[in-house]
């Protein structure tokens, strides 16, 4: 009898139907939070912006990616987004048209900071000094 593997995806985030439900989840979840429906004060007095979600392959699970704006209290967020997981959970369920209701998992979403940090390596002066001499001037002298 044949076995059937799953395909590997070839997309860097999941399949299209990932990346699709992902998509929905994230619009969800960011008007959710935008009109304030969760009724928790850590919530209501941050702004947070849902930049990313990540769907699991059988999509019953979805890693949400928040930051509050301004990028502090960003533990404060999480636990209150924690105590509201199970509220959450269902108004995404309402909102979006699955056969199931994802779990859902939140994590801070430190790509900012990641960029930031590259930023300030690029204006070093040793980084500097490397990018202003001409690499045909390299070449050369390795000839």
């Amino acid at each position: 009898m044949p076995r059937h593997h799953q395909k590997k995806s070839s997309t860097p985030g999941g399949s299209q139907r990932q990346l699709r439900v992902g998509e929905a989840v994230r619009h969800a979840m960011a008007d959710i939070l935008a009109q304030g429906s969760a009724h928790d004060a850590d919530l209501e007095g941050h702004i947070i912006t849902v930049p990313e979600v990540r769907m699991s392959p059988d999509l019953k699970l979805a890693t949400i990616y928040v930051m509050p704006l301004g990028g502090r209290d960003t533990a404060v967020v999480i636990a209150a987004l924690e105590r509201n997981k199970k509220f959450l959970r269902g108004e995404v369920a309402r909102r979006v048209n699955l056969k199931f209701a994802p779990d859902i998992r939140f994590r801070v979403d430190e790509r900012f900071d990641e960029a930031e940090r590259i930023e300030k390596l690029l204006r070093t002066p040793a980084v500097q000094r490397d990018l202003e001499q001409d690499p045909d001037s390299d070449r050369e002298e390795e000839q």
